[in-house]
Protein backbone atom coordinates (compact mmCIF):
# COMPACT_ATOMS: atom_id res chain seq x y z
CA UNK A 1 0.00 0.00 0.00
CA UNK A 2 1.01 3.42 -0.58
CA UNK A 3 2.88 5.14 1.98
CA UNK A 4 1.56 8.31 1.10
CA UNK A 5 -1.86 7.39 1.98
CA UNK A 6 -1.20 5.44 4.80
CA UNK A 7 0.24 8.66 7.13
CA UNK A 8 -1.40 11.25 5.34
CA UNK A 9 -5.57 12.01 4.78
CA UNK A 10 -6.25 12.61 1.51
CA UNK A 11 -7.26 15.86 0.51
CA UNK A 12 -11.53 17.20 1.20
CA UNK A 13 -11.48 18.69 -2.57
CA UNK A 14 -12.01 17.09 -6.17
CA UNK A 15 -12.33 20.19 -7.73
CA UNK A 16 -11.80 24.08 -7.17
CA UNK A 17 -14.23 26.89 -8.92
CA UNK A 18 -12.36 30.10 -9.08
CA UNK A 19 -14.95 33.16 -9.71
CA UNK A 20 -12.65 35.63 -11.71
CA UNK A 21 -12.89 39.60 -11.61
CA UNK A 22 -11.80 40.86 -7.79
CA UNK A 23 -10.86 37.17 -6.99
CA UNK A 24 -8.12 35.96 -9.12
CA UNK A 25 -6.64 40.02 -9.21
CA UNK A 26 -8.10 42.79 -6.17
CA UNK A 27 -10.42 44.93 -6.92
CA UNK A 28 -8.72 47.81 -6.55
CA UNK A 29 -6.61 48.40 -9.44
CA UNK A 30 -9.27 49.47 -11.61
CA UNK A 31 -11.15 47.54 -13.67
CA UNK A 32 -14.60 47.32 -11.69
CA UNK A 33 -14.55 50.97 -11.52
CA UNK A 34 -14.30 51.04 -15.35
CA UNK A 35 -17.03 48.72 -16.13
CA UNK A 36 -19.13 50.42 -14.05
CA UNK A 37 -18.47 53.79 -16.04
CA UNK A 38 -18.68 51.71 -19.38
CA UNK A 39 -22.40 50.11 -18.38
CA UNK A 40 -23.47 54.06 -17.84
CA UNK A 41 -22.25 55.18 -20.82
CA UNK A 42 -24.28 52.24 -22.83
CA UNK A 43 -26.97 53.37 -20.95
CA UNK A 44 -26.94 56.62 -21.99
CA UNK A 45 -25.38 56.40 -25.15
CA UNK A 46 -27.02 53.10 -26.40
CA UNK A 47 -30.32 53.26 -24.33
CA UNK A 48 -30.99 56.83 -24.30
CA UNK A 49 -31.40 57.18 -20.27
CA UNK A 50 -30.21 60.23 -18.71
CA UNK A 51 -27.18 60.60 -18.26
CA UNK A 52 -27.87 61.85 -14.43
CA UNK A 53 -29.94 58.91 -13.91
CA UNK A 54 -27.53 56.09 -15.31
CA UNK A 55 -25.53 55.74 -11.94
CA UNK A 56 -28.93 54.49 -10.13
CA UNK A 57 -30.57 52.93 -12.55
CA UNK A 58 -27.28 50.82 -13.25
CA UNK A 59 -27.73 49.61 -9.04
CA UNK A 60 -30.96 49.38 -9.61
CA UNK A 61 -30.94 46.97 -12.20
CA UNK A 62 -27.70 44.80 -10.65
CA UNK A 63 -29.55 44.45 -7.62
CA UNK A 64 -33.16 43.61 -8.88
CA UNK A 65 -31.96 41.21 -11.86
CA UNK A 66 -28.41 40.27 -11.08
CA UNK A 67 -26.88 42.53 -14.29
CA UNK A 68 -27.66 45.57 -16.17
CA UNK A 69 -27.60 43.51 -18.99
CA UNK A 70 -30.84 40.78 -17.60
CA UNK A 71 -32.29 44.17 -16.29
CA UNK A 72 -32.47 45.82 -19.66
CA UNK A 73 -33.76 42.23 -21.59
CA UNK A 74 -36.21 41.66 -18.88
CA UNK A 75 -38.18 44.85 -19.00
CA UNK A 76 -38.29 44.50 -22.79
CA UNK A 77 -34.91 46.28 -24.45
CA UNK A 78 -33.82 44.47 -27.24
CA UNK A 79 -29.72 44.18 -26.45
CA UNK A 80 -27.94 42.05 -28.16
CA UNK A 81 -25.52 40.04 -25.63
CA UNK A 82 -22.25 40.75 -27.72
CA UNK A 83 -23.21 44.29 -28.13
CA UNK A 84 -23.18 44.84 -24.65
CA UNK A 85 -19.95 43.01 -23.87
CA UNK A 86 -18.41 44.49 -26.82
CA UNK A 87 -19.21 47.76 -25.40
CA UNK A 88 -18.97 47.33 -21.82
CA UNK A 89 -15.47 45.34 -21.86
CA UNK A 90 -14.37 46.12 -25.16
CA UNK A 91 -12.81 49.18 -24.10
CA UNK A 92 -11.70 48.50 -20.48
CA UNK A 93 -7.82 49.22 -19.49
CA UNK A 94 -6.32 45.63 -19.25
CA UNK A 95 -3.34 46.83 -18.98
CA UNK A 96 -3.89 47.60 -15.41
CA UNK A 97 -3.39 43.49 -14.86
CA UNK A 98 0.03 42.01 -14.03
CA UNK A 99 0.93 39.22 -14.53
CA UNK A 100 0.83 37.18 -11.41
CA UNK A 101 4.00 34.92 -10.92
CA UNK A 102 3.14 34.03 -7.28
CA UNK A 103 -0.72 32.90 -7.97
CA UNK A 104 0.35 30.88 -11.23
CA UNK A 105 3.06 28.80 -9.23
CA UNK A 106 0.05 28.33 -6.21
CA UNK A 107 -2.16 27.34 -9.02
CA UNK A 108 0.06 24.69 -10.58
CA UNK A 109 0.90 23.31 -7.66
CA UNK A 110 -2.95 22.56 -6.87
CA UNK A 111 -3.27 18.85 -8.38
CA UNK A 112 -7.00 18.75 -8.87
CA UNK A 113 -9.48 20.03 -11.45
CA UNK A 114 -9.45 24.32 -11.55
CA UNK A 115 -12.05 25.58 -13.58
CA UNK A 116 -12.91 29.61 -13.96
CA UNK A 117 -16.86 29.97 -13.26
CA UNK A 118 -17.52 34.17 -14.03
CA UNK A 119 -20.83 35.43 -14.78
CA UNK A 120 -18.42 37.51 -17.85
CA UNK A 121 -18.01 36.92 -21.37
CA UNK A 122 -15.35 34.36 -22.68
CA UNK A 123 -13.50 36.99 -24.80
CA UNK A 124 -13.23 38.71 -21.42
CA UNK A 125 -12.14 35.83 -19.64
CA UNK A 126 -9.84 34.91 -21.95
CA UNK A 127 -7.93 38.29 -21.93
CA UNK A 128 -7.90 39.04 -17.78
CA UNK A 129 -6.39 35.23 -18.06
CA UNK A 130 -3.88 36.00 -19.94
CA UNK A 131 -2.82 39.31 -18.72
CA UNK A 132 -2.59 37.27 -15.42
CA UNK A 133 -0.60 34.71 -16.85
CA UNK A 134 -2.92 31.76 -16.14
CA UNK A 135 -4.04 31.03 -19.80
CA UNK A 136 -2.78 27.12 -18.62
CA UNK A 137 -3.60 27.20 -15.15
CA UNK A 138 -7.68 25.94 -15.92
CA UNK A 139 -9.01 22.91 -17.32
CA UNK A 140 -12.52 24.59 -18.16
CA UNK A 141 -14.20 28.24 -18.27
CA UNK A 142 -17.86 28.32 -17.46
CA UNK A 143 -18.89 31.77 -18.19
CA UNK A 144 -22.08 33.63 -19.92
CA UNK A 145 -22.07 32.07 -23.08
CA UNK A 146 -21.90 28.76 -21.10
CA UNK A 147 -25.06 29.97 -18.77
CA UNK A 148 -26.78 31.40 -21.76
CA UNK A 149 -26.39 29.24 -24.92
CA UNK A 150 -29.60 29.96 -26.71
CA UNK A 151 -29.89 33.83 -25.83
CA UNK A 152 -28.47 34.49 -29.44
CA UNK A 153 -31.53 32.59 -30.70
CA UNK A 154 -34.12 34.38 -29.15
CA UNK A 155 -36.71 36.82 -31.30
CA UNK A 156 -37.59 38.70 -28.71
CA UNK A 157 -35.95 40.51 -25.50
CA UNK A 158 -37.41 37.97 -23.32
CA UNK A 159 -37.64 34.95 -24.76
CA UNK A 160 -34.76 33.49 -22.77
CA UNK A 161 -34.00 35.47 -19.59
CA UNK A 162 -30.49 36.31 -19.10
CA UNK A 163 -29.18 33.43 -16.46
CA UNK A 164 -25.95 34.53 -14.15
CA UNK A 165 -24.63 34.01 -10.94
CA UNK A 166 -26.38 33.84 -8.31
CA UNK A 167 -29.67 32.20 -9.43
CA UNK A 168 -29.57 28.71 -8.36
CA UNK A 169 -30.11 28.40 -12.36
CA UNK A 170 -26.65 29.25 -13.07
CA UNK A 171 -25.08 27.48 -10.05
CA UNK A 172 -27.13 24.44 -11.39
CA UNK A 173 -25.71 24.43 -15.00
CA UNK A 174 -22.31 24.89 -14.03
CA UNK A 175 -22.45 21.86 -11.75
CA UNK A 176 -23.80 19.46 -14.54
CA UNK A 177 -21.37 21.32 -17.27
CA UNK A 178 -18.00 20.41 -15.09
CA UNK A 179 -19.67 17.48 -13.91
CA UNK A 180 -18.61 17.83 -10.55
CA UNK A 181 -19.88 16.50 -7.03
CA UNK A 182 -20.64 19.53 -4.89
CA UNK A 183 -19.49 18.44 -1.54
CA UNK A 184 -16.17 17.93 -2.83
CA UNK A 185 -16.47 20.65 -4.49
CA UNK A 186 -14.63 24.63 -3.86
CA UNK A 187 -15.96 27.76 -4.40
CA UNK A 188 -13.97 31.10 -4.92
CA UNK A 189 -15.88 34.39 -5.02
CA UNK A 190 -16.12 37.71 -3.96
CA UNK A 191 -19.59 38.13 -3.74
CA UNK A 192 -21.16 37.46 -0.86
CA UNK A 193 -24.36 36.34 -2.58
CA UNK A 194 -22.41 34.19 -5.19
CA UNK A 195 -21.30 32.43 -1.76
CA UNK A 196 -24.50 32.26 -0.63
CA UNK A 197 -25.90 30.39 -3.70
CA UNK A 198 -22.56 27.96 -3.53
CA UNK A 199 -23.61 26.85 -0.24
CA UNK A 200 -27.23 26.37 -1.00
CA UNK A 201 -25.96 23.67 -3.81
CA UNK A 202 -23.62 21.52 -1.39
CA UNK A 203 -20.45 23.36 -2.38
CA UNK A 204 -17.82 24.11 0.56
CA UNK A 205 -17.58 27.63 -0.25
CA UNK A 206 -15.06 30.92 0.13
CA UNK A 207 -15.38 34.15 0.44
CA UNK A 208 -12.13 36.20 -1.49
CA UNK A 209 -11.26 39.91 -1.04
CA UNK A 210 -12.72 40.42 2.63
CA UNK A 211 -11.29 39.80 6.32
CA UNK A 212 -14.69 37.91 7.88
CA UNK A 213 -16.42 34.97 6.83
CA UNK A 214 -20.31 35.34 5.63
CA UNK A 215 -22.94 33.26 7.41
CA UNK A 216 -22.15 31.00 3.86
CA UNK A 217 -18.42 30.89 3.70
CA UNK A 218 -16.65 27.73 5.17
CA UNK A 219 -13.00 29.95 4.67
CA UNK A 220 -12.52 33.57 3.97
CA UNK A 221 -9.15 34.66 2.27
CA UNK A 222 -7.92 38.59 2.32
CA UNK A 223 -6.39 37.37 -0.95
CA UNK A 224 -6.32 34.71 -3.02
CA UNK A 225 -2.53 34.10 -3.11
CA UNK A 226 -3.18 33.40 0.84
CA UNK A 227 -5.04 29.77 -0.12
CA UNK A 228 -2.38 27.38 0.94
CA UNK A 229 -1.55 29.32 4.18
CA UNK A 230 -5.81 28.91 4.79
CA UNK A 231 -6.82 25.85 3.14
CA UNK A 232 -4.02 23.71 3.19
CA UNK A 233 -5.86 20.45 3.03
CA UNK A 234 -6.31 21.24 -0.59
CA UNK A 235 -2.55 19.91 -0.48
CA UNK A 236 -3.22 16.98 0.99
CA UNK A 237 -2.28 13.62 -0.18
CA UNK A 238 -3.92 12.70 -3.46
CA UNK A 239 -5.17 9.89 -4.79
CA UNK A 240 -2.59 8.05 -7.28
CA UNK A 241 -2.76 8.81 -10.88
CA UNK A 242 -4.23 12.67 -10.01
CA UNK A 243 -1.66 14.76 -12.15
CA UNK A 244 -1.55 18.02 -12.64
CA UNK A 245 -3.86 19.39 -15.87
CA UNK A 246 -3.05 21.60 -18.57
CA UNK A 247 -5.30 22.33 -21.21
CA UNK A 248 -3.74 23.75 -24.52
CA UNK A 249 -7.25 24.46 -26.34
CA UNK A 250 -7.55 27.68 -23.95
CA UNK A 251 -4.29 28.62 -24.38
CA UNK A 252 -4.82 28.16 -28.68
CA UNK A 253 -8.39 30.42 -27.75
CA UNK A 254 -6.95 33.33 -26.28
CA UNK A 255 -3.47 33.19 -28.83
CA UNK A 256 -6.56 33.63 -31.55
CA UNK A 257 -8.15 36.85 -29.43
CA UNK A 258 -5.07 38.37 -28.16
CA UNK A 259 -1.37 37.41 -29.96
CA UNK A 260 1.10 37.00 -27.91
CA UNK A 261 2.69 39.78 -29.43
CA UNK A 262 0.38 42.23 -28.44
CA UNK A 263 -1.32 43.82 -25.64
CA UNK A 264 -4.89 42.97 -25.10
CA UNK A 265 -6.59 46.63 -24.26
Amino acid sequence: MDLCTVSKPLSSFDCLLFDLDDTLYPSMIGIAQAVKRNIEEFLVKICGFAENKASSLRVELFKTYGSTLAGLRALGHDIDADDYHSFVHGRLPYELIKPDLELKKLLRSIKQRKMIFTNSDRDHAMKVLNRLGLEDCFDQIICFETMNPNLSRSTWSNEYPVVLKPSLDAMTIALRVAQINPCRSLFLDDNVHNIAAGKAMGLQTCLVGKTVKSKEADYVLETVNNLEQVIPEIWACQVDGQEETTINHIRTQMETICPTSTVCA
